[in-house]
């Protein structure tokens, strides 16, 4: 019997040791997956990603001059007109700077009215010059008058006459200075102007950050402050990889699905090349994405009017590349 326990127990451990493994041994099934994963009809494609974006282009308004904003015309997802006012910046010194000006041009119209009367005094002065001297030289008898004060005379008539060429210096001295100050003064109504953020095109507004009291700073910016935009049709941009730019010929048909839901999908109607081929920049996350590579993008039209979709989504595009042979990049 004391043979027979070690075989027994051995056994024993080999029977529960083999029931813990069966166990433990991961248990695979068969799941469908919760979102149906993005695919297309065409039997040769390309994949690639795309952005939406306004048919007129995503616009990133700014202003000429910097300021503070006094009041904010719009709201997101209002449809503006062409020259409808958005924002407007703070003009306090901007008026009192035109009243200034005004002044300036009333001040220098009162001194080409003063160089004008000194002109007329001028000429007066040069005429009686003229006929003091013409009056010398027709006196026959020259014991009547001598030759200084016929001299003297002509000596007079010489000054008068510079006198009448200085006036009239000064008047178009004076009448420049006018036009400098009305230069000035419109250069200022200009900046007033300019100081109203109009819309460049009928669009909406896609994104407003900025409010009443913050700063508006002049020129463009890595983060614009409104943006407008055409989304009567939508685009997407597409970014193309280099490696497969060859297989995508202009006017090749695509479909665009929306990401996470690929039965929200629309035909595509191809617009444009963007010719200049650029570093990839739309990154989607996804671990054997390259980001050393380089995109050509194509811009292809939404044709589905009725669909859930905003400027900046993210769609799944497929584009047929069947003809393969003829796919050049033609121009």
């Amino acid at each position: 019997m004391k043979h027979q326990v070690l075989p027994i127990a051995a056994v024993v451990v080999l029977a529960l040791a083999t029931v813990s493994i069966v166990r433990t041994q991961p248990r695979t099934e068969k799941n469908e997956p919760p979102v149906a994963p993005p695919r297309a009809a065409f039997e040769q494609r390309v994949a690639a990603i795309g952005l939406l974006e306004a048919s007129s282009e995503n616009i990133s308004m700014a202003s000429h001059i910097p300021g503070i904003v006094e009041k904010v015309f719009v709201i997101v997802g209002q449809d503006v007109k062409r020259g409808e006012p958005l924002v407007k910046l703070d003009t306090r010194a901007l008026e009192a700077a035109r009243a200034e000006r005004r002044s300036d041009i009333a001040s220098r119209q009162a001194a080409v009215a003063t160089a004008e009367a000194r002109a007329r005094k001028a000429r007066a002065a040069l005429a009686e010059a003229q006929r003091n001297l013409k009056f010398a030289e027709a006196v026959s008898d020259a014991r009547s008058i001598s030759n200084e004060e016929t001299t003297r005379r002509r000596s007079a008539v010489e000054i008068a006459e510079a006198d009448v060429n200085a006036a009239e210096a000064e008047i178009l001295a004076a009448k420049a200075s006018v036009t400098s100050a009305e230069t000035a003064l419109k250069a200022v109504e200009t900046d007033l102007d300019r100081s109203v953020v109009t819309s460049p095109i009928d669009a909406r507004v896609l994104q407003v950050r900025i409010r009443p009291g913050e700063f508006a700073s002049a020129g463009s910016s890595s983060a614009p402050w409104l943006v407008v935009g055409n989304v009567s049709s939508l685009h997407v941009r597409v970014d193309i990889d280099e490696h497969e730019a060859w297989r995508v010929r202009p006017g090749a048909k695509a479909v665009a699905q929306v990401r996470g839901n690929a039965s929200i999908q629309s035909p595509a109607t191809f617009v444009r090349f963007e010719p200049l081929v650029i570093p990839k920049q739309s990154l989607t996350g996804a671990s054997n994405e390259r980001v050393d590579t380089r995109v050509l993008q194509a811009i292809y039209r939404i044709e589905a009017k009725d669909l859930p979709l905003f400027v900046g989504q993210q769609m799944d595009v497929f584009i047929d590349a069947s003809d393969v042979k003829t796919a050049a990049f033609k121009r």
